[in-house]
C-alpha cells in the first residue's frame, strides 16, 4: 500500500494520546505502527494467522509492543472490545455487515475511518433521487454522519484491485435516534425492494399484506389487543406484483382487507400514496413509520 495513503488515513482519524484504536485487518502492520506512535493503545483484529505473527514481529522488542493487542479472529464473530476510534482497510465483501455491526456497537465510539470499495462508499452518502440511493444510504445516515475523505486509485496497491477505493469517516449520532431499529429496517427494506414503485403498490401487494397480517396478529396477541371483527368481504383486491402468497390462512378469517384499509389510510394521511422510496428522505420515512405504528401496522 502506498505510504502516502497510509499517512492520509491515519491523519484523517486525528488520533489523540488517550484514545484506544480498533484496527481491522492490520496486515503487515504499516498502519498499525503509525497509530501506535500516536494513540494510547491499538487493538488489531486479524483473521489470517500469518499476519498475526507479522504484525507482532513489527513491534517486538520495542516500546510500542506493550501498546499492541492482537485478536486472532473474524471481526463479524468476535465480541468487540472498548475503543474510541476505528481505522480499517477492510475486505470489501464484508463491507455491509461490518458497517452495521459497528453502528450497533455500544458504548458509542468517536469515529471510524474506513476504506471501502468506491461504489459502496458512495452509497453511504447518496441522497434521495440519486442513482446509488438505497436502504444502506438511509440506514447509515439515520445512525451516523458520514463524510467522504479521500479517493484512492487502484494503482496505489500491489497487486492492484479491479476498482478504486474511497476513505470515509463515520461518526455515530449521539444520542442515537429514539426508534426501534428492527421496525425501521423492516419498513425500509420493503420500500427499497422496489424503490421506483409507488408505496401504495408495494404495501398492498399480496406478499407484503401477508407479512403484515402475520405481524399484526402477533403484535395484537403480545399486547392483549383484541383482533378487529372483520366481515366476510370476499377476496381483497391486491396488487399482483409481489408474490403468490395467499392473503389469509385457511381456517381463519383473513385480516388482509383490514390491513389494506389501514395502509391506505396511513398513506393518505401522510400524502405518500404515489411517493417512491427513491425520492423520500429520512424525515419522510420516520413520519411514515410513526403513522403506520399508530395503527398497529408493524414491520418486525
Amino acid at each position: 500500500k502506498n505510504p502516502l495513503v497510509v499517512n492520509g488515513i491515519v491523519d484523517k482519524a486525528a488520533l489523540k494520546q488517550h484514545e484506544v484504536v480498533l484496527e481491522v485487518g492490520p496486515g503487515t502492520g504499516n498502519m498499525t505502527v503509525k497509530m501506535l506512535e500516536q494513540a494510547k493503545k491499538v487493538v488489531a483484529i486479524e483473521l489470517d494467522p500469518r499476519m498475526v505473527v507479522e504484525v507482532q514481529k513489527r513491534v517486538q522488542g520495542t516500546p510500542l509492543e506493550r501498546k499492541l493487542e492482537v485478536i486472532h479472529g473474524d471481526f463479524l464473530k468476535v465480541a468487540l472490545p472498548y475503543f474510541d476510534v476505528m481505522v480499517a482497510n477492510i475486505p470489501y465483501q464484508i463491507s455491509s455487515p461490518l458497517t452495521f455491526k459497528l453502528l450497533a456497537h455500544r458504548p458509542l465510539f468517536r469515529c471510524a475511518v474506513i476504506m471501502y470499495q468506491e461504489e459502496f462508499a458512495q452509497r453511504l452518502t447518496a441522497r434521495p433521487g440519486e442513482k446509488l440511493y438505497c436502504r444502506l444510504s438511509v440506514n447509515t445516515q439515520l445512525l451516523a454522519r458520514v463524510t467522504q475523505l479521500l479517493k484512492v486509485g487502484k494503482n496505489n496497491f500491489k497487486p492492484p484491485p479491479k476498482v478504486d477505493s474511497r476513505v470515509v469517516r463515520i461518526e455515530p449520532r449521539n444520542p442515537p435516534p429514539p426508534i426501534n431499529f428492527a421496525e425501521w429496517d423492516g419498513m425500509v427494506r420493503l420500500c427499497f425492494n422496489r424503490k421506483n414503485k409507488t408505496l401504495r403498490a408495494i404495501f398492498t401487494s399480496k406478499a407484503v399484506l401477508t407479512l403484515l397480517e402475520g405481524n399484526f396478529k402477533t403484535f395484537c396477541a403480545l399486547k392483549g389487543i383484541p383482533l378487529p371483527e372483520v366481515a366476510d368481504q370476499g377476496p381483497v383486491q391486491m396488487e399482483e406484483d409481489g408474490g403468490d402468497a395467499a392473503a389469509g390462512s385457511k381456517g381463519s378469517r383473513s385480516l388482509a382487507p383490514h390491513l389494506k384499509m389501514l395502509i391506505e389510510e396511513t398513506l393518505e394521511e401522510t400524502g405518500f400514496q404515489d411517493a417512491r422510496a427513491a425520492k423520500l428522505d429520512i424525515d419522510d420515512f420516520l413520519a411514515l413509520l410513526n403513522a403506520f405504528n399508530k395503527r398497529n401496522v408493524r414491520f418486525s
